[in-house]
């Protein structure tokens, strides 16, 4: 999601506009450097048309009233609904047009994953990362149901997350915090439990980014320039990035927002491989596909590619009134060079979403400004007239969800290191806090837009994924309310007089940052490029002067991700490092909670920490080194990221993926391991028969149905309407050169069926149980993993070790147990097969480990598939 600060800051240019319906390729910017050419062996297939929605059974009762609204609908109604109404033109951040005949009102769609962006009285809960550190499925789901109960309250429809793209493949990656870890089965859990937390409340989630974005820089495409293309392989695609979205339409999701990159050297919002054959097809996608915004690229191509909703619904200038749908794609309709068919199920998608998620029953309409925090002003800024009223009614939402942002925050807070037992702090201790990151930002809340800087505690990163903070609880605070005899020296230089008893505490906060390009922070431009994989502020020196100085210090990070932490982690002072992620509003009582003991850490790491960054493959690095033409970043490590990667380079990091350490201990014990469906073949079952789709006249309708002289209303400048002059003199051709590899009759994918893909991929394989017991003195919180180690017999490079479920135990007391099922599906035992274009496992089982423990790297217990378990 982009903001009117990339067009303040100049740094928005144009967008191409296609001059040709093929969608599987961007033209080259005229009269500037060729684009390079795509890289051998990573093309994107055609594939079309674009599979109708309404066949998954889940969906019938709402696609069928879906189809008595579409089948009476004019071509003006028809393309209203898929079209934004503008930049600036309307109260959310974007809207489409409206169907009031029908009671279908403009469709209000809204940032961000973390709460509602730009608005008031909201809560702004710890983001993805964050959510993804606690492992904790319930809380997953609670933050997903508050996040939708602020939507709904504020009359959002549709609220832009979760973000399970980036996965987090490059570590510097701006956007990584927005996602829940750089593990594809963390990510899918993460988005799945928000999904159906949010839609129960009948907010509409949009799941993005799809697919492939995984750098700020170089995304967007210009008029000097082209968004870089992701080049990856299928077996990559489907392993790794594309399970959380599949596992997001199996959670129901309403809508996906496409991603501004290319995939294969294809625009995302019009490769119809990745939109109709993989995301509509195989995956059974019933919703809707929208834009990111200003990353449409082209009309014709994008529609029959597979779009369903252009945002904001401008062209390639902003604010230029035009758009590449709106009249032009009335223009479409009309002269045949989009079929109606494909325009109907455009419609049927948005409509039928709206009816499955109750919107038509009571659903609240806007009553905020995304564009002002006054209470009145102009309805359309966008516009240089517009009638003007009140805009934002201060609705309340917040409920009592700062309970929950609390419980997230807390939840998530790492125990990394922690020597002689420093942790938990006593409230008699005698502390000394250093750092900026303890204290509030100096110019006040909320007073960097968006987020984009870091100063004071580190709450979120920045960009379209925040939310503005309704107050702030900072570190010093809460502390302060503790200990009545805390010191605080709130500066990242370590002051000159400050004395050290040999009881002295110093408690050292540091932090690292990122976000989204359109704001530069500090020199780095979204992603981590600056300041790399290290501390901001000088944050190592300020640790390693307190080390000097004191002989008892606890470094707390506040990190959008990986953080070296070589320069100090070892030196003897430094008794304990706590990563506290990224708390959103409740930063300094989540912090407390733990830090003096009345909650014990339970948060796991989401990714790995290196020792260092020369540690990852060399292809995971920040690209920002050709400003002209279309990069080709070729994901040439394939399935090796994270702690895959480690693994099979033989590289032990500072600390692996999935760590995290208690005030207590837990013991493991009695693990047995149990079938429940045979895996009896390689491949599944054959897929389920698609149910019946709506059948509707798909006759070009009368070309008065879109005439401005039928229209009887105001006009708003700049306002994008369906409209146009003298449709009459429109004419369809019987040849239209649709694109190579067009046809009429629907290949379908034999891994397809259902929502998220063949519905025998997600029963039950097998279960595994485990008692969890506390061996220690304190309560506390654990998170057995399990991992999943196939066999070579699959004829596959395959990662040793890939996470395929978790489970977090209630809190349990000195001497308590608990019993942990851990349910695995044939598709976590499945490899991609290319040639077969199908999930391929192991018959029976054969030859399958699953390694339960703590962290990747503290598996003790391995259970084979088919026989028992045993510890190593």
């Amino acid at each position: 999601m982009t903001t009117w600060t990339r067009l303040a800051l100049g740094l928005l240019l144009p967008q191409i506009v296609l001059s040709s319906p093929v969608p599987e390729a961007i033209p080259e910017p005229v009269k500037l450097e060729q684009r390079d050419d795509a890289s051998e062996g990573y093309n994107s297939p055609a594939y079309y048309p674009t599979p109708h929605g309404g066949w998954v059974s889940d969906w019938a009762e709402a696609y069928e009233k879906a189809y008595q609204v579409v089948s009476n609908m004019t071509l003006a109604e028809k393309v209203n609904l898929t079209t934004g109404t503008g930049f600036f033109m309307g109260p959310c951040v974007g809207q489409t047009g409206s169907a009031p005949r029908f009671g279908i009102p403009n469709i209000c769609l809204q940032d961000s994953p973390l709460g509602i962006r730009n608005s008031d009285h909201n809560t702004a809960f710890p983001p993805g990362i964050t959510t993804g550190a606690t492992f904790n499925k319930e809380l997953m789901y609670a933050r997903g149901v508050a996040i939708g109960e602020e939507a709904r309250g504020k009359g959002v429809n549709v609220q832009l997350g979760p973000s399970v793209g980036a996965l987090g493949r490059k570590p510097r990656g701006g956007r990584n915090w927005e996602g829940f870890g750089a593990d594809p089965v963390l990510q899918a859990i993460g988005g799945a439990q928000t999904i159906k937390g949010m839609q129960s409340t009948g907010a509409i989630a949009a799941l993005k980014h799809f697919i492939g974005n995984e750098q700020e820089m170089y995304r967007m495409s210009s008029i000097i320039t082209q968004g870089y293309s992701s080049n990856i392989d299928d077996r990559t695609l489907h392993e790794l990035y594309l399970w959380p979205f599949a596992e997001g339409v199996r959670a129901g999701v309403g809508s996906v927002m496409t991603a501004y990159n290319s995939v294969n050297s294809s625009a995302c919002s019009q490769n119809s491989k990745l939109l109709n054959g993989v995301l509509k097809e195989e995956l059974g996608f019933q919703g809707f596909v929208m834009t990111d915004w200003l990353g449409h690229y082209g009309g014709v191509a994008s529609a029959l590619a597979g779009l369903d909703m252009c945002m904001p619904g401008d062209g390639a200038v902003p604010l230029f009134g035009d758009s590449y749908w709106g009249p032009e794609l009335s223009r479409s309709i009309l002269n045949g060079s989009v079929p109606v068919s494909r325009l109907n199920d455009m419609v049927t998608r948005i409509v039928a979403t709206w009816y499955k998620l109750g919107q038509d029953k009571d659903y609240p309409l806007p009553n905020f400004s995304t564009n002002t925090q006054d209470e009145k002003g102009p309805y359309y800024p966008g516009a240089l007239f517009s009638p003007s009223g009140v805009v934002n009614q201060f609705v309340n939402v917040q409920s009592d969800h700062n309970i929950t942002a609390r419980a997230v925050a807390r939840e998530a807070v790492t125990l990394l290191k922690n020597e002689q037992g420093i942790l938990p702090l006593r409230r008699n201790d005698s502390l000394k806090v250093f750092g900026s990151d303890a204290g509030g930002n100096p110019d006040g809340l909320n007073s960097c837009n968006d987020q984009g800087c870091d100063k004071g505690v580190l709450t979120m990163g920045w960009g379209s994924g925040t939310a503005r903070l309704p107050y702030l609880i900072t570190p010093q605070e809460a502390i302060a309310n503790i200990s009545k005899t805390a010191q605080f020296y709130i500066t990242d230089s370590f002051p000159k007089d400050v004395t050290a008893t040999s009881k002295d505490i110093a408690v050292v906060f540091i932090n690292a940052d990122s976000g989204e390009n359109y704001i530069t922070v500090e020199g780095n431009p979204g992603d981590r490029t600056k300041a790399g994989l290290n501390a901001w502020h000088n944050g190592d020196d300020l640790v390693k002067a307190a080390a000097e100085k004191f002989s008892n210090v606890v470094v707390v990070v506040h990190t959008v991700g990986p953080i070296l932490m070589e320069e100090w982690i070892d030196l003897k002072s430094v008794k304990a490092v706590v990563v506290a992620h990224l708390p959103g509003q409740e930063a300094g009582n989540s912090l407390t909670d733990v830090l003096f003991g009345d909650y014990s850490p339970s948060g796991h790491l989401p990714y790995s920490i290196p020792r260092s960054e020369s540690d990852y493959p060399e292809s995971v690095g920040i690209i920002d080194d050709q400003p002209f033409g279309q990069i080709q970043d070729t994901f040439t490590e394939g399935l090796y990221i994270d702690y895959r990667h480690f693994l099979k380079a033989n590289v032990t990091p500072r600390y692996p993926f999935g760590h995290g350490l208690s005030y207590t201990t837990f013991k493991l014990s009695n693990p047995t391991i149990s079938e429940v469906t045979a895996i009896d073949s390689a491949y599944p079952p054959t897929r389920p028969t698609k149910g019946s789709t709506p059948v509707y006249n798909n006759s070009i309708p009368a070309a008065s149905e879109v005439a401005w002289s039928s229209t009887s209303f105001t006009r708003i400048w700049r306002y994008l309407y369906p409209y146009l002059d003298n449709p009459e003199s429109i004419s369809a051709s019987d040849e239209y050169p649709y694109p190579d590899g067009y046809n009429t009759t629907q290949p379908e994918s034999r891994a397809g069926g259902g929502e998220g893909g063949n519905p025998a991929l997600f029963k039950t394989a097998s279960t595994v149980q485990v008692t969890v017991t506390n061996n220690g003195a304190r309560r506390g919180k654990a998170v057995p993993q399990l991992y999943v180690e196939l066999p070579s017999s699959l004829g596959l490079d395959t990662p040793s070790l890939q996470l395929r479920q978790f489970e977090k135990t209630k809190e349990l007391a000195p001497g308590q147990s608990e019993t942990v099922t851990l349910e695995i599906t044939r598709k976590d035992l499945s490899v991609w097969d290319v040639e077969v274009q199908d999930w391929k496992a192991p018959v029976n089982g054969e030859g399958v480990k699953l390694w339960i423990g703590q962290s990747v790297g503290d598996l003790p217990i391995v259970c084979v598939v088919g026989e028992k378990c045993s510890f190593q």
